[in-house]
């Protein structure tokens, strides 16, 4: 498939975003952080929200009409996203707000609670609009929707150190010890995920496509004189070399080189700062390859031409 930035951008902001609010309102209920600690969090994590929503709309061919995205909420993880997300994002700002005026505890906690629900319905809603494809068997496994939510809370994590550092000091060390141990469940989830993929075999062929039972079938023409929809969106057109350097430099980035700055890089702020950085550009090349290793079937007839 051909990787969309502003896809990316959407998964990767929003999933931090989630990351960050469920480790603070976690906080809030069992350690009771600073409050300056929880606004902060609070206004990064909308901050994160509102930018990846943005992102989104670069995605549509005519913006004017996104609210129809959401008409199809019976049948379409993508319209469930659609409305789950701005529910989520008013529920952060809400729980902020609480904080903030210093509303009664138990009222924070209930919305906080339904913030969180919303937080875990939007992990799941985004999965599945990957998971639900039948024919990409890539993405057509619980792996999709296990790394969207440890990948997701992961980075959460990692970017609630250095905002510690500013307002929380004294819980930094057990938040780089837990950002630590996230990244590395993440990171093995995903290997997992790359070795289950390369081990996928294609349901189609060009022979059982054209039902045609022959040994050799070689492809003459794309079937177009020019380029379409299907030769600009279901196929990235980059060389292998590439693909390969991009699923290796997020493999690096997502774990072991912020594993090392969060660990033994000194534990400044610029440090941590640097953690986050690098990893969220891991993600950024984790989520360029997950959209550039879906084989779409239809790839038999318009990929390439001998």
């Amino acid at each position: 498939m051909k990787p969309a930035w502003s896809v990316i951008l959407l998964t990767t902001q929003i999933g931090a975003a989630q990351g960050l609010f469920l480790l603070v309102f976690l906080l809030n209920i069992f350690k009771t952080p600073p409050r300056e600690f929880v606004l902060v969090s609070c206004a990064v994590s909308l901050g994160l929200l509102i930018s990846g929503l943005i992102a989104s709309f670069f995605h549509l061919g005519r913006p004017e009409r996104a609210w129809r995205a959401a008409s199809q909420w019976r049948t379409s993880w993508l319209s469930r996203e659609v409305i789950v997300l701005p529910a989520f994002m008013g529920m952060v700002a809400l729980y902020g707000l609480l904080i903030f005026f210093e509303f009664e505890k138990n009222i924070s906690i209930w919305v906080g609670g339904v913030a969180v629900l919303l937080c875990l319905a939007l992990f799941i809603c985004t999965g599945m609009i990957y998971a639900c494809l039948p024919f990409l068997q890539e993405w057509r496994s619980p792996l999709t929707l296990v790394n969207f939510f440890l990948l997701g809370t992961a980075s959460g994590l990692t970017l609630s150190v250095p905002l510690a550092v500013i307002a929380h000091p004294q819980f930094v060390g057990p938040l780089a010890l837990g950002a630590f141990a996230l990244a590395a469940v993440a990171w093995a989830v995903r290997i997992a995920s790359l070795v289950r993929n390369a081990r996928l075999r294609p349901k189609s062929t060009m022979a059982s496509a054209i039902g045609i039972a022959h040994p050799r079938i070689v492809q003459k023409a794309q079937g177009f004189m020019g380029g379409s929809y299907n030769t600009r969106e279901f196929f990235h057109r980059r060389p292998d070399l590439l693909v390969r350097a991009v699923r290796w430099s997020f493999l690096l980035l997502l774990f072991p080189v912020p594993a090392w700055l969060l660990g033994w890089g000194g534990g400044s702020l610029a440090t941590f700062i640097a953690a986050f950085a690098l990893q969220f550009a891991g993600l950024l090349a984790e989520r360029w390859y997950f959209f550039a290793e879906a084989r779409h079937p239809q790839n038999l007839y318009y990929q390439a031409a001998s």
